[in-house]
């Protein structure tokens, strides 16, 4: 079936090292305000920039201050779509689905998760991927990355993208995602696996993938706390991360999926990891449950790290973590970066529109509290020039 391509108008600790892990297991813009307003927010970050250089000179390695100073954009990973709406109560119907994507490209996202091939009885809200991503119609430019959890749901989805091809051929999907935990409890709940077993699972995931041609990013899940074993140490997180990028994923994403991560936590987990992969390797994704994600983001930049993950309105929670809430607001993190004179090149009215939307159309509150202030805050304008 053929489509046009949208185009955009601008665009724990028993582990070994990773490769013994491995080797063992295989034997079991826009911006809110002016350009001349970004300009002045950043002149009046100069000296905050100035004092993050000199804290981490004297504590940490002084890549982390030179990035800071240096590194201006933060790419979104939108995950509203995939990890918002897996917890639904109720199925979401593809046209809302395919509605959300178009409106998550239209302001300015250029990385949006599309769906999960996953098990249906595990995470039912998911059956539906297939015909998303045989109705939807992908923006150029735009990458939309599926979920991905053995060789069994890649080569469905192989299935699916060569009954799906775009115009001139180009696949509808050229990116997937795959996963593990830092914590065995956690896994074996998600996959029925322990970490051993799910990086064998993943080794030959990523292999099978790269050969389509198909980029791969990893996630590693319960990365501050586990809803099973508690706490988890940085060095078994980084030993997992790790063996992920060893295999071949171009970037691991951090999740601290129960959403218990604090400054302290997150410095603790950064400092470890960094010690072995490149900031420029890392994402991080924070779940809100206890109100920090936001504030945890903004260590994780001091970092380095240059690519988060959010989910529109606050969507999502998971399904193997009781009581956790959704990934950060896509609009809290907008507006936080956008404050602090990051870039984003995420249009924020058209973000907070769409945020609106979906939680009208879910039938629930809207999580995102910048989202709802500023929504409020258009309204009385409005009503203010219509008088």
């Amino acid at each position: 079936m053929s489509r046009l391509i949208r185009h955009r108008s601008c665009s724990k600790l028993s582990l070994p090292s990773s490769k013994s892990y491995l080797n063992q297991t295989r034997n079991v813009t826009t911006t809110y305000g002016s350009s001349s307003s970004r300009r002045s927010s950043l002149q009046k970050r100069t000296n905050i920039t100035s004092s993050y250089s000199r804290r981490f000179t004297s504590v940490s390695s002084n890549r982390y201050a030179s990035s800071v100073a240096s590194q201006r954009f933060v790419k979104i990973v939108e995950c509203g779509v995939r990890d918002g709406l897996q917890n639904e109560p109720s199925i979401v119907d593809v046209e809302t689905k395919v509605q959300l994507l178009e409106r998550l490209a239209e302001a300015g996202l250029t990385a949006i998760e599309s769906g999960a091939m996953v098990s249906k009885k595990g995470v039912p809200q998911m059956a539906t991927t297939p015909e998303v991503l045989q109705t939807m119609k992908p923006w150029q430019g735009v990458s939309y990355p599926v979920l991905v959890p053995n060789v069994k749901g890649l080569e469905n989805l192989l299935q699916i993208i060569q009954a799906s091809s775009v115009a001139e051929g180009t696949p509808v999907v050229n990116e997937i995602a795959v996963f593990t935990a830092a914590s065995d409890s956690f896994n074996k709940a998600n996959t029925n696996k322990n970490v051993a077993e799910s990086l064998v699972e993943l080794e030959k995931v990523v292999k099978k993938a790269t050969e389509n041609g198909m980029r791969v990013r990893g996630y590693v899940s319960t990365v501050i706390t586990c809803p099973f074993e508690g706490l988890i140490d940085p060095k078994r997180v980084t030993e997992v991360a790790k063996a992920l990028l060893d295999m071949g994923c171009y970037e691991i994403s951090l999740g601290d999926t129960v959403g218990t991560g604090t400054n302290a936590s997150v410095r603790r987990l950064l400092e470890e990891v960094l010690k072995v992969l490149p900031a420029d390797k890392i994402a991080v994704h924070n779940h809100d449950t206890y109100g920090m994600a936001v504030a945890n983001v903004m260590t994780a930049l001091e970092y380095g790290i240059r690519t988060v993950d959010s989910s529109v309105a606050g969507l999502g929670g998971c399904p193997f973590s009781p009581g956790a809430t959704g990934n950060v607001a896509t609009e809290d993190l907008v507006h936080a970066l956008h404050g602090a004179g990051y870039e984003t090149g995420v249009d924020l009215r058209k973000l907070v529109t769409t945020g609106q939307w979906i939680s009208d159309k879910l039938g629930r509150r809207n999580e995102s509290r910048a989202g709802r202030g500023w929504s409020a805050r258009w309204s009385r304008e409005e009503q203010k020039g219509s008088k």
